[in-house]
């Protein structure tokens, strides 16, 4: 036994329970009721002392005995037994503090025991329904999510600047980015940039080694007024991305398609546009793809529907509708109309050569390009509404569509004017079927095709002229095709030459029929429109 319980009042107090701090809990004993008071139930009851039934009447009671206690803190043994056969309902519900102060007191020469120690608590049985628990509002709950609350807003604008800030990284660099492609592009478009200016682009497209394509259109300016013609091919390179106007003298000397020798003039008022176009393909080896005849009242209208044109004028043209009065200022950038575009394309001065008037011609056509559309479906729209009368040969929309490229080369500065040099009596020398054949209308004239007889050129260096036309007499009474070579320097000897290898048998046969010897034929450089050429020396007599 524990001294701490020495003077228990066993008579007086019996105990009851433990608070919660372990201290046991006593309470004043109830007197016995009465037997009176007790034969009212028929026996004697005690509700808080266990004990057997007795019957009715009987006076004999047992001695109280002392509960029995746990030196540990547990109720009396007594005390759970009647705890658990039936509590009162005031202990059940709560046992309230104010309650228990009045039902219970404390022995005043009693210490309160101390609290045991965790490894000393004995397991003990509490049931639920002996627990009361209180939630307390806590003062710093409040703290905690204010806290909580200001942490996570932190963090969201921590992340919303990163957000911000990577936004902000990207679109500098996307706009560093346009503006290094920006600066790049003006430096080009300006010629600036070492190697990848336009001019070093366009150098190195002229440069290009190997076979160009070149579209070919021949246009024919009809004067319905002061009579004459003025023809000009019309030249569009898609490799070197470049656009030439040849302009073709009248003299030109051509074949008709009997092998008689024609100029360029009479073929067009003669042969017409397909005599005029095969003479021109036999002499200077090109492919011409259509005819565009314009006469000087549809340049009037086609002048009038680009909105006048600007060209540096190299003469002052008169009024030939005013006497005295001037249509065409010579000087630079000079606002044209349609009639005086007609007027200076057409005017020849007195004692001018007919290459004068050409290159007028050639500037009006480069100016009429420069304020055309580049679109082919626009520039087709301006053709159409020229209401002309094409040739077969080329529809309303090829000539668009044609007009369109050499419009896009004029506007780029890629557009040029040359004028085909001739001899006199018509011929194209050798350096002019090298610089401008070869260059400009596609190089090296190309093969013929079956059933095309062969050009066989002829340059008289015999000193006799009439000896050109023998020559001519026999090739065409031959089957081949006459082209004039023009008149050289006086040579003892003739040579027949020929480049290509497949065409050794023909150089010979032509020396055949030249009467000329076979030991005149020989492996060389031919002239560019020809596929055998042939040097008439002294030695031809044309006999």
């Amino acid at each position: 036994m524990n001294d701490r319980y020495d003077g228990y009042d066993q008579q007086n107090y019996e105990l009851v329970g433990y608070d919660e701090f372990g201290q046991p809990v006593y309470r004043p004993v109830q007197q016995a009721p009465s037997y009176e008071q007790n034969s009212a139930y028929g026996y004697g009851y005690d509700p808080y002392v266990g004990g057997q039934q007795q019957p009715t009447g009987q006076q004999h009671q047992q001695p109280q005995q002392p509960p029995s206690y746990d030196p540990y803190g547990g109720a009396p043994q007594q005390f759970q037994q009647s705890q658990q056969a039936q509590q009162p309902q005031q202990f059940q519900q709560s046992q309230q503090p104010q309650q228990a102060q009045q039902a219970t007191a404390y022995i005043p020469q009693q210490a309160p025991p101390p609290a045991p120690s965790q490894a000393q608590q004995p397991d003990r049985d509490y049931r639920t329904e002996q627990f009361e628990f209180v939630e307390e509002p806590d003062e710093d709950s409040e703290d905690v999510i204010d806290w909580l609350k200001f942490t996570e807003s932190r963090t969201e604008r921590r992340e919303e600047a990163r957000r911000r800030s990577r936004s902000r990284g990207i679109a500098l660099v996307v706009v560093l980015a346009l503006c290094l492609v920006g600066g790049a592009g003006y430096l080009w478009y300006q010629g600036k940039l070492p190697f990848l200016s336009k001019d070093a682009a366009k150098a190195g497209a002229a440069s290009a080694v190997g076979p160009q394509n070149r579209d070919v259109i021949v246009v024919h300016l009809h004067n319905t007024k002061g009579g004459g013609t003025s023809t000009a091919l019309l030249v569009n390179n898609t490799t070197t991305k470049r656009a030439t106007s040849v302009l073709l003298p009248n003299s030109l000397a051509l074949s008709d398609e009997d092998g008689t020798s024609t100029t360029l003039a009479k073929s067009v008022d003669e042969d017409g546009s397909s005599g005029t176009s095969d003479g021109l393909d036999t002499l200077l080896g090109t492919d011409i793809q259509g005819t565009w005849r314009l006469d000087t009242p549809y340049l009037n209208n086609l002048v009038e529907l680009v909105g006048n044109i600007d060209v540096t004028t190299n003469a002052t043209v008169p009024d030939p509708a005013k006497k005295g009065t001037v249509l065409v200022h010579k000087g630079a950038d000079q606002t044209l109309s349609g009639p005086a575009a007609v007027a200076y394309a057409t005017y020849r001065a007195k004692g001018e050569p007919q290459t004068a008037q050409l290159e007028r011609f050639g500037q009006v056509m480069q100016g009429v390009l420069r304020k055309l559309s580049s679109d082919p479906q626009a520039a087709t729209t301006t053709v159409q509404t020229l209401a002309q009368i094409l040739d077969p040969s080329l529809t309303e929309k090829d000539l668009g569509a044609f007009l369109a490229k050499l419009a896009d080369r004029a506007k780029e500065g890629d557009y040029k004017s040359e004028v085909l040099p001739v001899q006199r009596g018509g011929a194209i020398s050798r350096s002019t079927a090298d610089s401008v054949v070869e260059n400009v209308l596609g190089g090296t004239v190309k093969s013929p095709s079956s059933g095309d007889s062969l050009r066989v050129g002829i340059e008289n260096a015999t000193g006799n002229k009439a000896r050109t036309e023998k020559a001519r007499v026999a090739l065409v009474n031959g089957g081949y095709t006459f082209v004039s070579g023009g008149t050289g320097t006086a040579v003892a000897t003739s040579r027949v030459t020929y480049a290509d290898a497949s065409h050794k048998k023909d150089a010979v046969e032509v020396a055949k029929t030249l009467g000329l010897p076979t030991s005149a034929v020989t492996k060389g450089k031919a002239a560019r429109n020809a596929d055998v050429s042939v040097v008439l020396g002294q030695n031809y007599t044309g006999q």
